[in-house]
């Protein structure tokens, strides 16, 4: 058994009315990937800070390098004097600086007081290429993907000779390439010895990076396994409590659904466009219908769903609801028209970060009522109180700020905001990324539940499964066209990939 690195005993951490971690225990080893999992609101992002001396845990011991004598870090500075390092899913380097000076930043070599410019440039690319990261040392920061800012900042702390790096949801901003060259630095540093601790939502990718599983519930231990003898169905299980036969039950549902699926139109697009991301487009959307829009980032589906709402501007074609006319200046005309639209960035577009989950909730609908109708604070408590039951959003009051919350709990706070303005359609631009399984799952019923009742749902997502269990029918899109339409038999992985790719499933070839 390789040498522990990490081993973190009876850790216990309280907040005001909120009990984070309740006796956890976490070990890594010596040159392993740890994958370290659980839904939002698990406990994951506390034990981490807990870890890295953000926050006092309550009680518990950490230990380091099997030492018998307990550490604790009262600052992030000193758990990284310690070799543990933490990378962000927000990169924090600075842009405006060059890739050398964002490695070496506040501690760059100097000669005669001075920074010896020749010295750190040298050093940096030798770091660069022991990595393998194919990048130009001199080169703004600015002007790399978010892939390769992501290596530099795993660069950095590498460099700064850590033995424990903690990568929190170090994929979610990256395609397919660059989760690739990650995985394959992640694995470089794995065979030199660092404990990599992997916070990330894909479980595909727990199973093809990781060694190990560290699984939390509420706080609490579920249990840690090796990564070959946990099928994931059992991981999935175990993340939510429970035995989980929801997601094959979702499709059933919506079946059932479909089969109510209106005659009447509720939206028609004609001919809609936007210079320069949409193509000419035509689109008809029923009550209780779940319709997907899905194609590789870049096809034009946000923008699509963009201009329906009146946030880009809609330059051509016509849009019509129950048979009129509109052209949508602004989304407060849509909203005005019974249309909510929750954004793919809930960070920069949706939530207000320092208003409490009781404002989040009821922004929209005083917005759409206007200021001359102002919503009573006895009003707006028995809303937010509404949505926190119905959304079981986990929150220790309705007055507590949305920033404090995990992102699938901020995700049903949006959520319940549009529900609250009785939309009769709902727009859902990437709901469930970068939330837990469970939130996804309720999160899924719930649009079959929407739509049951009459509500009509356009659904963005870059997971095809999740599409398929919860749309009636499928646009496809490819630079800023539709490109196909799929329903019935045709909603497969398959045939959708190929729809994408642009080319024409032949049945029994690949």
């Amino acid at each position: 058994m390789k040498e522990t690195v990490l081993k973190m005993t009876g850790i216990d951490k309280n907040f005001p009315g909120v009990k984070a971690l309740s006796g956890v225990e976490f070990e890594l080893r010596k040159g392993e990937i740890h994958a370290l999992m659980g839904e939002n609101g698990a406990g994951k992002s506390t034990l981490i800070k807990v870890l890295t001396g953000v926050y006092e845990k309550d009680s518990g011991e950490i230990y380091l390098n099997e030492a018998t004598t307990a550490v604790s870090f009262d600052s992030p500075k000193a758990a990284q004097t310690s070799g543990i390092q933490t990378v962000y899913q927000e990169i924090n380097l600075l842009p405006n600086l060059s890739v050398a000076e964002n490695l070496f930043l506040d501690r760059e070599p100097r000669k005669w007081g001075m920074i010896d410019w020749k010295k750190m440039n040298a050093l940096a690319a030798e770091l660069l290429k022991k990595l393998d990261i194919k990048i130009d040392a001199h080169k703004q920061l600015s002007d790399c993907s978010i892939g390769i800012q992501q290596m530099i900042a795993i660069a950095r702390a590498v460099d700064m000779e850590c033995q424990v790096l903690i990568l929190d949801e170090p994929t979610s901003s990256l395609d397919d390439d660059e989760v690739k060259k990650l995985f394959r630095l992640m694995t470089a540093l794995k065979e030199r010895g660092v404990g990599i601790v992997f916070v990330t939502h894909f479980l595909e990718q727990v199973y093809e990076i990781s060694d190990r599983i560290t699984v939390l519930r509420n706080g609490e231990l579920v249990g840690a396994y090796d990564t070959k003898e946990l099928p994931r169905p059992e991981l999935v299980a175990k993340m939510m409590g429970k035995d989980i036969d929801d997601l094959a039950r979702i499709k059933a549902e919506g079946q059932a659904v479909q089969d109510v699926i209106s005659s009447h139109t509720l939206l028609e697009a004609r001919g809609l466009y936007s210079t320069g991301s949409i193509k000419p487009f035509d689109l008809t959307l029923h009550p209780h219908e779940v319709i997907g829009i899905t194609g590789l980032l870049g096809s034009g589906r946000s923008e699509l769903v963009r201009t329906i709402f009146g946030a880009d501007s809609q330059d051509g074609g016509k849009l019509l609801m129950k048979n009129q006319e509109l052209t949508f200046k602004a989304p407060i005309n849509a909203m005005k028209r019974g249309i909510a639209y929750l954004p793919e960035d809930r960070k920069k577009d949706g939530i207000f970060q320092d208003l409490s989950v009781r404002e989040n909730i009821i922004i929209a609908l005083q917005t759409k009522q206007g200021i001359f109708q102002q919503i009573s604070r006895k009003e707006t408590e028995a809303f937010a109180d509404r949505y926190i039951d119905l959304l079981q959003i986990k929150t220790a009051s309705r007055e507590t700020p949305i920033k404090q919350l995990s992102g699938g709990n901020q995700q049903k706070v949006i959520i319940g905001r549009w529900l609250l303005t009785e939309p009769e359609l709902l727009i859902l631009d990437e709901p469930t990324r970068g939330i837990d399984v469970g939130t996804k799952t309720e999160i899924q019923k719930l649009m079959i539940d929407l739509a049951a009742k009459g509500m009509s749902i356009i659904f963005i997502s870059s997971e095809i499964e999740e599409m398929i269990r919860t749309c009636s029918r499928m646009i496809v899109m490819r630079d800023g066209e539709k490109v196909g339409e799929l329903s019935d038999q045709q909603l497969d992985q398959e045939t959708i990939i190929w729809t994408i790719a642009g080319g024409v499933k032949q049945h029994g070839k690949s």
